[in-house]
């Protein structure tokens, strides 16, 4: 298999995965693209632009599966849009953010592997005070590093039994989307690069977002979904530690 064959079927593969729990997989193709040597002016715009892509995708199935929940969704997108404008027009080095994040990331980890499924129930009322301060920190670094926030969101969802995998993957996948959207935008005042390359990264990513939000919303059981989302996160963590 020739490289560029290979950077394809990692693509699908990444973009199947993320899916499947709700999230959009920036951080997962940002070290794609890192280890395929991809421009890193590049990197950034492309990983908003599969998001959106394979984000909605996602939430298209989760909602049809009837996992959504806009009361729950509303809070968060509220204070993260504008935030992901203004992180996404900040142009810094981002180094000590991602690693603070990719220690981060492993608390939630050691949480959904030791914990059993059952506890992820809605067992807590939201309180939109709170979700719209987590909203709005989660936007800024979200534009700030060019993910979307999903593999924040959804351990703080799960943490504060505010929804179940299926009711947090529905949301999450929504508000990749829009904070994707808002990043995205916030970039285009900087300039953006995109390639020739990328049409061809947006149909595989889609195609192996359209498979994934479809095993994840209606075929994988919840103690599936914890070990994918477990996964998700770990990738996320050792990709942000080690770029």
């Amino acid at each position: 298999m020739d490289f560029i064959a290979l950077f394809y079927v990692l693509l699908f593969i990444v973009a199947f995965l993320y899916a499947a729990v709700g999230h959009g997989g920036a951080s997962g193709y940002l070290a794609l693209m890192a280890l395929f040597s991809i421009a890193p002016d590049v990197m950034k715009p492309t990983a908003l632009l599969l998001n959106l892509f394979v984000s909605l995708t996602s939430f298209i199935h989760f909602y049809r599966s009837g996992h959504f929940r806009f009361r729950l969704f509303l809070p968060f997108a509220i204070a993260s849009v504008p935030l992901a404008f203004i992180g996404g027009a900040i142009t810094i080095d981002a180094a000590v953010y991602k690693q603070l994040l990719g220690w981060l990331l492993f608390l939630p980890v050691v949480r959904l592997l030791l914990a059993k499924t059952s506890t992820y129930t809605v067992q807590h009322k939201e309180s939109v005070p709170l979700a719209l301060l987590i909203g709005a920190a989660i936007g800024f670094l979200s534009g700030l590093i060019g993910i979307g926030g999903g593999i924040i969101l959804s351990p703080v969802l799960l943490m504060l039994n505010w929804a179940n995998m299926k009711q947090t993957a529905a949301v999450s996948a929504l508000f990749i989307f829009v904070n994707s959207a808002a990043g995205l935008a916030g970039q285009f005042t900087n300039g953006i690069h995109f390639t020739t390359a990328m049409y061809g990264y947006v149909l595989v990513a889609f195609a192996g977002g359209l498979a994934g939000a479809y095993y994840g919303a209606v075929k994988f059981n919840q103690q599936l979904l914890k070990y994918l989302l477990a996964l998700v996160l770990c990738i996320a963590a050792v990709k942000l530690l080690v770029t």
